[in-house]
């Protein structure tokens, strides 16, 4: 029979040495190192099983929907274009011309509106940017139209602040 000390055995010396690292644990009869950790894991996979019981996922709805994934920014390793293109609505494309007819006359004089001939693609934001850009003056709105011959017209209204005589003299066309 072995020296081991078990549950029902004690030992014959109180003031026996034991080693500073490890400790005799008389209840469970096993021996554990206060250093190492994975013989106390061992013991409780043996006594508990490796295989957890994982909990299953609840699923809402019978439609499944592929979840999003993570898009990371491009990095690349060499230039695809060796000149970068101009954009090909600038200011200048933009408003083709203002337009000078009395029922024009009247909409500068009566609401503060100038009236221009615009590219047929440029739309209200690029209209109003042009604006600022061409005349350095803010538009309130912007109102357009196609007329019967394909051509599109802006009717642009500019802030009670500024007026719009003022701003069609500087421009030249009256």
């Amino acid at each position: 029979m072995s020296n081991r000390p078990t549950a029902t055995t004690k030992p014959q010396d109180a003031q026996a040495k034991v080693h500073p690292r490890l400790e005799i644990s008389l209840q469970l009869g096993s021996v554990t190192s206060a250093g190492n950790g994975h013989l106390a894991a061992a013991k409780k996979a043996a006594l508990k099983g490796t295989n957890a019981t994982a909990l299953k996922k609840v699923r809402t709805s019978a439609t499944f929907h592929r979840p999003k994934t993570l898009a990371l920014p491009r990095k690349p390793t060499y230039q695809r274009k060796a000149v970068a293109s101009l954009p090909r609505m600038d200011a200048y494309r933009t408003i083709v011309h203002p337009l000078n007819t009395e029922s024009a006359m009247k909409k500068i004089e009566d609401h503060n509106t100038l009236v221009f001939i615009v590219d047929t693609k440029s739309n209200k934001r690029q209209i109003k940017d042009a604006v600022k850009k061409l005349y350095d003056v803010k538009a309130l709105k912007i109102n357009t139209l196609i007329r019967p011959d394909g051509r599109k017209k802006a009717f642009v209204r500019l802030e009670a602040d500024v007026d719009a005589l003022d701003v069609a003299n500087k421009i030249g066309f009256i």
